[in-house]
């Protein structure tokens, strides 16, 4: 069994300005990434992280890039980590994904990973943004309920 975790549960790790949250992620990290079970992590999650966290505008907090680039880096090195990224036919997937949905806006970059997923057989998630219900083969599952 594969999983992946949404830059939102990355990012409630890292906000300072919301302990609760912050503690419960942080929870939740430490025992998934202390299982053997593979983690797949498209790059487009990883900079959504970099990009999001470091952000005055969007972080509380910020992180410095060389903190941020530093998590990512911890994350990289565990050995049921795999990146992800799109392959020959993705193409294929976001429009068999897609077809009969809306999709736009927000909902663009969801639909990228989650035809990224797709592609490799990813059927979990692990997130705080409901969207991804939408897409009927994906398991998503809240940690922070």
């Amino acid at each position: 069994m594969s999983y992946s975790i949404d830059v939102n549960i990355f990012v409630y790790a890292s906000n300072q300005g919301d302990k609760d949250y912050q503690q419960q992620a942080i929870s939740f990290l430490d025992e998934k990434l202390n299982e053997s079970e593979l983690l797949f992590l498209p790059w487009m999650t990883l900079m959504s992280y970099q990009r999001i966290t470091t952000h005055p505008s969007v972080f509380p907090i910020p992180l410095t890039p060389q903190e941020a680039w530093k998590n990512i880096e911890d994350l990289l090195t565990l050995p049921q980590v795999r990146m992800i990224g799109e392959e020959e036919g993705f193409s294929d997937h976001y429009l068999q994904i897609t077809s009969g949905l809306h999709v736009r806006g927000n909902l663009v970059p969801d639909a990228h990973l989650v035809a990224i997923l797709r592609q490799h057989g990813v059927k979990t998630i692990y997130s705080t943004d409901s969207d991804f219900r939408k897409f009927d083969f994906l398991k998503v599952i809240n940690p922070l309920k």
